[in-house]
């Protein structure tokens, strides 16, 4: 049964173009917030977003809008909640939200919405826990909407933070609020006024407006970023105008749609949002945000504490055992260990920061990484060794390829691998081996090979690389199904 929503035309962009490392070991820049399972759920941010916002318009009409880098990632984890079909809008690179948003907008309306419809414009990496509430606010939205207005949520604020940007608001006569300034992160003082005041709102990054409107604005406030839209040929499939678009996209300056249109126009309204709302910015903020024992300590994984309280301890494989621990977090994943006090969290970003100037592999490379043909997780990593496990999917294959500097040694875990190994120049087809669970095939440093699922399960397998360099740029593609660079 359709929603209001559907009926009425309501669209949605998802924004995941954004890294980050607020959340570092585990957040990369290879594997930002939005991708992560946090706050005592087993769906990524991601996840949770797509399937809020599915409560009120269809998949039909979902799309999310990230870099290439991740479009394996965001396809693997919106298959893990049943969508399939292709529902990512490329970034060619990041420029802030303002292009971002007209690209998106752009694409839906070469793939059918009209400009008369609406779009509802969410954050991937927020967390938001009565989704109750955020459907009847986007209901709120789409009215104030439909009445000409561009909309923005304001978030019920639970204490002055300076790290957040305000929406001063007015009352009006209908649902929702006048949004009569925008006011940037305030001194601590300033906030606690706000707060006693009252009608102060955080902005939470969310919007709901008419296309044409959005488009009228770009226009009078953002004309570089409009002409994304001129450049999309609304209604047009063809390869030129795709070009155009890209073209266009990269020469818009890099603008956030607050400071680009929002800060500028006219007729904004905006929504109160009181759902429990959080940006996830820490891992303090992720400990507020956790189911609790009863000694108030928040934890994932393998984890075991003994006279403990008020402690964030999230783990992976191995056990983590603590003893009188108090007001502590610590955050472990196979490469890297991070342990603070809470209250000192916040300071993350300077040490990674640090870490990154020193060269730091771990600040970038994420020890799980998403394929178009599934998953790998790296184990063990050394001078000259790299220890991973591969999922392949069922009818899946990794590029044809070779390496220069390591052999690999693959042993088959579960299921059946179908294994290709040819000298150079020679014909591949009709060369795969079956390999079982228990058998391993050995890959020489120098030959061709390709791994291939041809079962119905997923195919499970270790792999041990060894040679002078192990890093991921030793790939030389000879032929590849996902049109990556061969």
């Amino acid at each position: 049964m359709m929603t209001k929503n559907e009926q009425s035309g309501l669209y949605a962009l998802i924004l995941a173009g954004g890294s980050g490392t607020r959340l570092w070991p585990l957040s990369r820049e290879e594997m930002p917030k939005q991708f992560l399972a946090v706050c005592g759920d087993e769906k990524t941010l991601l996840q949770r977003t797509v399937l809020r916002v599915l409560k009120v318009t269809g998949g039909d009409r979902l799309r999310v809008v990230a870099s290439g880098r991740w479009r394996a990632l965001v396809s693997h984890q919106l298959h893990s909640i049943g969508l399939n079909g292709d529902f990512i809008i490329e970034e060619p690179e990041g420029r802030n939200t303002a292009p971002a948003i007209a690209l998106g907008m752009s694409s839906l309306l070469e793939s059918g919405a009209s400009r008369d419809d609406l779009v509802l414009v969410c954050p991937s990496d927020h967390l938001i826990k009565d989704e109750d509430r955020f459907v009847k606010a986007v209901h709120a939205a789409t009215e104030a909407a439909e009445a000409g207005n561009l909309v923005t949520f304001g978030i019920k604020p639970v204490r002055p933070d300076t790290g957040f940007g305000y929406i001063k608001t007015a009352p009006t006569e209908h649902l929702w609020l006048a949004a009569e300034e925008f006011v940037e992160k305030p001194d601590l003082n300033t906030a606690e006024q706000y707060i006693e005041r009252g009608g102060y709102f955080w902005n939470g990054g969310i919007f709901c407006f008419r296309f044409s409107d959005m488009i009228a604005a770009f226009e009078a406030y953002f004309p570089e970023g409009a002409a994304i839209f001129t450049a999309s040929g609304e209604g047009s499939q063809n390869g030129e105008n795709s070009e155009n678009l890209v073209t266009r996209f990269l020469a818009a300056p890099k603008r956030s749609i607050d400071y680009a249109v929002m800060e500028k126009a006219r007729d904004i309204a905006c929504v109160p949002l009181d759902a429990g709302w959080s940006d996830v910015g820490s891992w303090d903020s992720v400990f507020e945000n956790s189911p609790k024992d009863g000694c108030d300590n928040a934890s994932a994984g393998n984890v075991f504490l003994s006279g403990s309280s008020d402690n964030l301890i999230v783990g992976c494989d191995r056990l983590i055992c603590g003893l009188d621990l108090e007001s502590m977090i610590v955050v472990d994943t196979p490469d890297a260990l991070f342990i603070s006090p809470k209250g000192s969290s916040q300071k993350l970003r300077g040490v990674v920061k640090d870490l990154k100037d020193s060269g730091r592999p771990e600040v970038d490379e994420s020890p799980m990484s998403a394929r178009p043909w599934g998953t790998y997780r790296v184990l063990s990593k050394g001078d000259r060794q790299k220890i991973k496990k591969l999922e392949v999917s069922p009818g899946k294959r990794l590029s044809l390829q070779y390496h220069v500097h390591r052999s690999e040694h693959w042993i088959v875990v579960k299921g059946t691998a179908l294994v290709t190994i040819c000298d150079h120049g020679e014909d591949a087809s009709g060369k795969g081996t079956f390999v079982h669970e228990g058998e391993s095939v050995f890959v020489p440093k120098g030959k061709i090979h390709r791994l291939e699922n041809p079962g119905k399960i997923p195919l499970e397998i270790i792999e041990v690389q060894i040679g002078e360099y192990v890093g991921e740029d030793d790939i030389n593609r000879v032929a590849d199904d996902f049109r990556r660079t061969v």
